[in-house]
């Protein structure tokens, strides 16, 4: 009797595992209709749209977007914060652009520094940052809201300072290389970006540690009865968070060609706004990089569609807080959990 109990235990448990990943895969997939409209509306507004340059004009223009987001869906899966992703963007590239540009009378420091050496300084930067934000918020158990805002600002005070809000130009090939080259007719960002997203995304699937920042996103206390080590994999998750940024800024530099000292202002709306119409749950634990891509996918196409059409950026950015609104309306209508700060 007690084996024919545990059975019938263990066949309601698989059985509600299956239809949770049922939903889970059918949320993934909710944004495809709204991808698929707005590439019709795109074909009526302009010829130019439903062509393949347009087409990887757009997946490039998404490629940086689309890789800070998986940092910024890690973190939130863990269950944290981190608003500090877009300074590492400007931050990184510029720190290291101002040590390789030898010409200090357009903001460089004249030390001429080796290109590889500097990108690889680049990453440590990135690193440190994610570092520091992972002290605070798991050591000193600092709110990561505020913790990550006030890094923001920090970091961009310092992108500031560093050129005294110079543009540095005139870049070795290593910084452009990553923005401008291409693979097989591709651009390298878009197929860096994909990869990243088939890597991450089997990471979180299948490996220990990727199954286990669900567990501490959903129940940090369970996880840590459990067996797992949270301080340990939350930091980590802050510090990879911090290197993706650095790459992140390295392709934008590369596509733009230059460092501005406003790099990556703001980005970190439209980084928020492609993880929460993709599923990324905001209370940690739920969520997929394959819904998090359809949301950059949205984004991009949508702006791409309001450009041709001549729509003025400010209404660009008003849409992009609307489709957030209504994603969160719909989760919610359709009885998804509550979205809490």
């Amino acid at each position: 009797m007690a084996d024919a109990a545990q059975d019938v235990q263990g066949g309601a448990r698989t059985e509600g595992l299956r239809a949770r990943g049922a939903r889970l895969a059918l949320h993934e997939l909710t944004l495809l209709p709204a991808i698929a409209l707005t590439i019709i509306a795109g074909a009526f507004i302009s010829n130019a749209f439903l062509t393949a340059d347009n087409f990887f004009n757009i997946l490039q223009q998404s490629s940086e977007l689309a890789v800070l987001v998986i940092a910024e869906s890690l973190i939130l899966i863990g269950g944290k914060f981190d608003l500090s992703l877009e300074s590492v963007v400007g931050l990184a590239p510029m720190f290291s652009a101002w040590l390789v540009v030898r010409d200090t009378s357009i903001g460089g420091s004249g030390i001429g520094l080796n290109p590889g050496l500097a990108i690889a300084l680049m990453f440590v930067v990135g690193a440190l940052v994610g570092a520091a934000n992972g002290f605070l918020v798991v050591r000193l158990r600092l709110n990561a809201f505020i913790v990550t805002l006030a890094m923001l600002i920090l970091l961009r005070g310092v992108t500031l300072g560093i050129t005294n809000g110079k543009t540095l130009f005139e870049l070795p090939n290593a910084f452009l290389y990553l923005g401008s080259a291409k693979w097989l007719g591709v651009p390298v960002s878009i197929w860096i970006a994909g990869v990243l997203y088939l890597l991450f995304g089997l990471f979180l699937r299948y490996h220990r540690i990727g199954r286990a920042l669900y567990a501490i996103g959903g129940n940090p206390e369970a996880a840590r009865v459990a067996g797992i080590r949270v301080e340990r994999v939350t930091w980590g998750v802050y510090i990879v968070g911090g290197m993706l940024a650095a790459l992140a800024g390295l392709m934008l530099t590369g596509r733009i060609a230059s460092v501005v000292s406003s790099q990556g202002q703001n980005m970190i709306f439209y980084v928020f706004a492609a993880a929460v119409i993709g599923g990324i749950s905001l209370n940690g634990g739920r969520g997929r990089l394959l819904g998090a891509l359809t949301g950059v996918l949205l984004l991009g196409i949508l702006q791409n569609v309001l450009t041709l059409a001549q729509i003025p950026a400010f209404w660009i950015d008003a849409a992009y807080g609307a489709i957030i609104l209504i994603a969160l309306i719909l989760a919610r209508a359709s009885g998804g959990p509550a979205q809490e700060a």
